[in-house]
């Protein structure tokens, strides 16, 4: 593991629950071969075409996307981590390349997708993506869910590889000030990653990207996964 100064990269072995617990976040170096990856790679093309920089609803568009989030082999994996049975709720495609080559600030990811809004205690502030109803749910929601990042390409920090605060998935919903102090104070991690390989962390997680020096693809396949069922009126709005 290199480390600059308060950064590393991330490494090791595969950690054990209560390891992922106290990090936010684990690694699978091998989750999918070669060949697994390649076609997803084809599979997910076509959308790219239309939306260049990010697909969302992709349950929906994609039946092997779908099919790949809720096979034996990642709900397993997820449920060792989690403790419970999870279910994907959201899928999204990012995709930097030199024309879409953004910066991502240091945040949490707060927002889940809804079939329809219904004034719930916690939920809230309301949006629309893609039209479709967002809503930011209470902590204890949140801090029950599991993203799945499978990537398609090498990620590494020529081309914007995900960074991350370890452990600041434990501190809650912070504000702006917050997120600017463990920043400052906490074990900044770039979390490089070799094609086929997938990072799993909880969404409290702080995390953020910078542009890619060198930008050509960085393809990944994001995918949310809950635990628990939102209380009624709500209902997840993607389902896999």
């Amino acid at each position: 593991m290199k480390v600059e100064g308060r950064e590393s990269k991330v490494g090791g072995r595969h950690p054990s629950r209560e390891q992922f617990e106290k990090d936010g976040f684990a690694v699978a170096r091998t989750l999918l071969k070669p060949s697994e990856t390649e076609r997803l790679r084809d599979a997910v093309a076509p959308l790219l075409k239309k939306e260049r920089a990010g697909v969302r609803n992709l349950l929906r568009r994609s039946e092997i996307v779908a099919a790949l989030a809720r096979s034996a082999q990642i709900i397993d994996m997820l449920a060792a981590f989690s403790g419970a049975l999870p279910f994907a709720v959201r899928g999204i495609l990012f995709d930097k390349t030199s024309s879409a080559n953004w910066q991502v600030a240091w945040h949490q990811d707060l927002t889940i997708a809804v079939k329809q809004r219904a004034e719930v205690a916690g939920f809230g502030p309301w949006s629309v993506k893609a039209g479709i109803t967002h809503a930011q749910a209470p902590p204890e929601i949140l801090a029950r869910m599991l993203a799945l990042r499978i990537h398609l390409d090498h990620a590494d920090e020529r081309n914007g590889a995900l960074r991350v605060v370890s452990g600041s998935h434990r501190f809650g919903k912070m504000t702006d000030d917050e997120v600017e102090r463990a920043v400052e104070k906490g074990f900044v991690v770039s979390c490089e990653m070799r094609a086929g390989a997938a990072l799993i962390m909880r969404p409290l997680l702080l995390h953020a990207s910078r542009p890619a020096l060198a930008p050509t693809h960085r393809r990944v396949i994001h995918i949310e996964y809950a635990v628990d069922e939102l209380p009624a009126p709500l209902e997840w709005f993607e389902r896999a």
